[in-house]
């Protein structure tokens, strides 16, 4: 840090009240949002009042320093980047202040999140309307930044047309109210002395001298959002000072609030989708919809789902015929309105040569939107593994040109030898594509800049807009005088003057742009470490520098509900302890220009320190970033020939402990509840608050080895005698037996020593890892040769034997072979047609495993529950937030708890009496056990009940 920018840090610090950082790790996390552009702030600030707001601003305006409001920093235009000062408002102000049902309106903070004032109003049968598909993240601040719209703005408009009024802030700190302008009122706020006065002086004289330019200056459509929205200055619209900012990219003020309207949100909801032999035919059907009862119009392409079918597989049967597909959303006051509605579409769809279903389930309709909703991030990976990036991310045209500019727009890709998949507003004629532009190659700026110069010129000549929902940010604010006049050009100028007249807010964007192909994050910042990593990394051809250009930015991670990832984030609420900030200090770190320590940073592994290993954003993330597996990678090479933290030794090696344990565990166990016990935890790194499980009198593996076998000539298959299950929690594994043995199978134990490696492989250990899990291949391949199912009762286990095996020892000919033989204990049970089931546990909640969720799928699970209980309820997503050693190592167990009060212990302390609380994850049982009164079971003990055997 220069002495300039200390001062600067310095001089902030000793005014605001709320977070001032320029340390490397916030720096790294904040220097790019979801576009290709990567700039490193001065520093970041969190204001906690609008006062805190002020101050900063009046700091930077006394230093002549730039400054950016940012939200989620979801954009893909590079509009939420830059070198300037951040205000961060995702952490404090981030409140819905009031709502007026009768009025229809809300009043909120920037930094509010769309799912949190949606779930408000619909308290009063309202919602928001303009609905990004980033909208469980996205702030109001940053939708009003960016004129964001979403899926449902063929109903109910861009976000322009659902805002009354704004309180903003100029750069010199000056605050005020802006919204419609009488013309008494204009003529009042022009005679002020002040600089509100000189602000309204200089947009009625903008407006006065451009009126003719205005009126005939932008295109006709319903997606035009590049440029500044300068016709709300016209006086038949008002004087509209609010709807004229919206749009602006933080270029002009910054938001402290906003008064925004709200529309009723339909009762019901029903969901056609028609199905195309490709997307120009989606595309020209459209004009011959419009005139239906539909409240979206949505358009994706067989690439979409099919990207989202190889990790989840099952939606692409889930659509009708074809290679592309349009979602037409229909509402009513009850389900039976919205199904009319609905048929309406499908009714019409013979006439228009398209298949066509009718869905009314919401869970089915959940389903289908969330390949739409994920498609930003499905995009950036094509089918044969090669990365496709933003740039020429939104444009829109007027809905009956759709056909004909997206058939030009594949021609002009085929000519530049780019893929892109396309999927987008299709009612609105808005395409969003991802293309596979050659970052990494040397010609990669020639070949952006000429391909998007083309796209613009082609957009426009179909009377298009650059931007159709993201903003221009710095991708098209270059491009923008090919669509507006140079008189248009001109009077944007001045309206940025008009607020910001020594240009420092969000500078160089949309008026005297930054070039569109200069600081493009993957050119000025190329690895300067090896990037092969140690992991196979299969999804990235091992390498790591492609892994960490895996995250793009658009932060599902940062959702605060459903799924699993990002249960640290949630915790914490700081960008570094999501997916998206690991990711982006990786790549810092592989860059070497903020993060300088290499693979000794401290920045990197504080920041994975607070990472679960959950694997949950290896699933719910769109692009499937792998952090837990990326983690175990740094750890290995930040320890390498380094002492490691206690519970490394302590934890890491957990099975060898418990071998020695087992030997006497009536003593070990007096000595982890003595008063030595605190001395046990500091040595082994053990958090103080937590209890450590006892281990069990008699192991699984002695249990089987002294029992009376019941099937000696039955089908034979091998029961996995993980670690957790054999040492500490026997009764799941000899339940499993009993189960088994009853459906006639001959069950046998590998022999012993046979352990995964997870303990060690989860902290970084590989070497040993990869020891033990060949020890235990020596073992299994007698049984793998001869195609015995080897089952699973501990996910986290299964999962590393399925999944995680290939990346500790990909070229051992026995691992794919092992792949194939692993089941869940569902997995193989529900193999069985039919189930000699005697008697049902009438209600059960159900915590899933996250490592289950990531790696081997629930459903299986689900259909034995629905086999052996009446009623199953499932734990909405979430994490337990003991993860292995994670909630038990020093330092967590805040964290640890404040995970699992997310969703698993509301739910469980919510449960109706006599629920029955099924977790078979170990970690999970404890961290339920610990913290609430519920004794957890396994699903192998739920249907042995059910079965009426038992393991005893």
């Amino acid at each position: 840090m220069t002495t300039t920018e200390s001062s600067l840090w310095e001089a902030l610090r000793a005014v605001v009240v709320g977070e001032v950082a320029a340390d490397a790790a916030t720096l790294a996390t904040h220097s790019t949002d979801a576009s290709n552009y990567r700039h490193i702030p001065l520093a970041v600030v969190r204001p906690r009042s609008a006062d805190d707001v002020l101050a900063a601003l009046r700091v930077c305006a006394e230093r002549g320093v730039a400054v950016l409001p940012r939200g989620a920093a979801t954009s893909i235009g590079g509009q939420a980047t830059n070198e300037a000062v951040i205000l961060d408002f995702t952490c404090h102000l981030n409140r819905v202040v009031r709502i007026d049902p009768a009025s229809r309106t809300a009043r909120v903070e920037p930094g509010v999140v769309l799912d949190a004032l949606r779930a408000e109003a619909a308290r009063y049968g309202l919602t928001f309307g303009p609905d990004p598909s980033t909208h469980s993240r996205c702030t109001l601040g940053g939708m009003i930044g960016n004129n964001a719209c979403g899926s449902h703005s063929v109903a109910w408009g861009k976000t322009v047309d659902n805002v009354r009024s704004l309180e903003i802030a100029l750069h010199d700190g000056t605050r005020l109210e802006v919204g419609r302008t009488s013309p008494a009122e204009l003529e009042r706020l022009c005679a002020r002395t002040d600089a509100v006065g000189e602000l309204y002086r200089a947009l009625r004289s903008l407006r006065d001298r451009y009126l003719a330019d205005i009126r005939t200056g932008f295109p006709v459509l319903p997606r035009r959002v590049s440029g500044y929205n300068l016709e709300f200055l016209l006086p038949e619209n008002g004087f509209d000072v609010a709807k004229a900012l919206v749009g602006s990219e933080g270029t002009c003020a910054v938001v402290l609030s906003a008064t925004v309207d709200l529309v009723a949100a339909p009762a019901a909801r029903a969901l056609a989708v028609l199905g195309f032999p490709d997307c120009v035919a989606a595309a020209e059907a459209v004009p011959a919809l419009l005139d239906l009862p539909a409240i979206t119009v949505e358009g994706i392409d067989v690439r979409l789902v099919d990207a989202l079918d190889a990790r989840r597989p099952g939606r692409r049967a889930e659509l009708p015929g074809g290679t592309a597909w349009l979602y037409l959303e229909t509402g009513g006051g009850t389900p039976a309105e919205a199904e009319n509605a609905a048929r309406q579409v499908v009714d019409r769809a013979p006439e228009l040569g398209a298949s066509a279903r009718l869905v009314v389930e919401p869970a089915d309709q959940r389903a289908l939107w969330r390949i739409r909703e994920e498609g930003a991030g499905l995009a950036t990976r094509l089918a044969d593994g090669s990365e496709a990036w933003s740039g020429w991310e939104d444009a829109a045209v007027p809905p009956e040109q759709l056909g004909s500019y997206l058939r030009e727009f594949e021609t002009l890709l085929d000519e530049h030898g780019r893929t892109g998949v396309v999927y987008g507003h299709f009612g609105d004629g808005c395409l969003h594509v991802r293309i596979d532009f050659p970052f990494t190659a040397s010609e990669a700026r020639e070949q952006y800049r000429v391909f998007l110069t083309e796209a613009a010129e082609l957009v426009v000549a179909h009377g298009g807009s650059l931007s159709g929902e993201h903003g221009d940010g710095q991708a098209r604010g270059e491009l923008l005088p090919l669509m507006f006049s140079t008189r248009m050009m001109e009077a944007f100028r001045d309206f940025k003057a008009a607020f910001d007249p020594e240009g420092r807010m969000n500078p160089s964007r949309l008026v005297d742009p930054a070039p569109l192909d200069a600081d493009l994050r993957v050119v000025v910042a190329p690895p300067t470490l090896p990037t092969r990593a140690e992991l196979a990394l299969h999804a990235d051809s091992g390498d790591l520098a492609a892994a960490s250009r895996r995250c793009v930015g658009v932060g599902e991670c940062l959702s605060s509900s459903g799924g699993v990832m990002c249960p640290s984030y949630r915790a914490t609420r700081q960008e570094q302890h999501s997916t998206r900030g690991r990711a982006r200090l990786l790549f810092e770190m592989l860059a070497g220009q903020v993060v300088t320590r290499g693979w000794r940073s401290p920045e990197v592994r504080e920041a994975l320190d607070l990472c679960l290993g959950c694997k949950g954003c290896k699933t719910d993330c769109p692009v499937g970033v792998d952090m837990a597996t990326y983690k175990a990678e740094f750890l290995s090479r930040f320890y390498r020939r380094r002492l490691r933290p206690a519970a490394h030794y302590a934890m890491g090696a957990l099975p060898r402990w418990l071998s020695i344990g087992s030997a006497a565990p009536r003593l070990a166990n007096a000595l982890t509840r003595s008063r030595l016990s605190g001395a046990l935890k500091r040595v082994g790194g053990i958090a103080r608050e937590r209890e450590i499980p006892e281990l069990a009198d008699t192991t699984f593996r002695q249990w089987f080895a002294t029992r009376q076998r019941q099937v000696a000539d039955g089908t034979p298959v091998v029961l996995w005698p993980d670690t957790f299950t054999n040492h500490f929690d026997p009764k799941p594994g000899r339940d499993a037996v009993a189960v088994l043995e009853s459906l006639g199978y001959s069950v046998h134990l590998p022999e012993t020593g046979a352990c995964c490696g997870l303990t060690w492989y989860s902290t970084g250990q590989l070497g040993t890892a990869r020891r033990v899990l060949r020890r235990s291949l020596d073992v299994l391949h007698p049984w793998l040769q001869q195609g015995v199912p080897v089952i699973g009762l501990e996910p986290s286990c299964t999962a590393l034997l399925r999944a995680d095996a290939a990346e500790l020892l990909p070229d051992d000919d026995r691992v794919p072979l092992l792949a194939d033989s692993v089941r869940s204990f569902a997995e193989q049970v529900g193999r069985v047609p039919e189930l000699p089931v005697i008697s049902r546990e009438r209600r059960v909640l159900t915590q899933v495993h996250c490592h289950q969720h990531a790696d081997l799928g629930f459903d299986a699970d689900h259909a034995l529950l629905a086999r052996v209980v009446e009623d199953i309820d499932v734990v909405d997503g979430g994490c337990c937030g003991l993860a292995g050693n994670f909630g038990f190592e020093r330092g967590h167990y805040d964290v640890s708890v404040a995970c699992a009060e997310q969703q698993l212990l509301p739910a469980v302390r919510a449960a109706q009496h006599g629920t029955a609380v099924n977790a078979d994850g170990f970690s999970c049982r404890t961290q339920i056990r610990q913290l609430s009164d519920s004794e957890p079971v396994h699903l192998a003990t739920l249907t042995a009940r059910a079965l009426g055997v038992s393991g005893t």
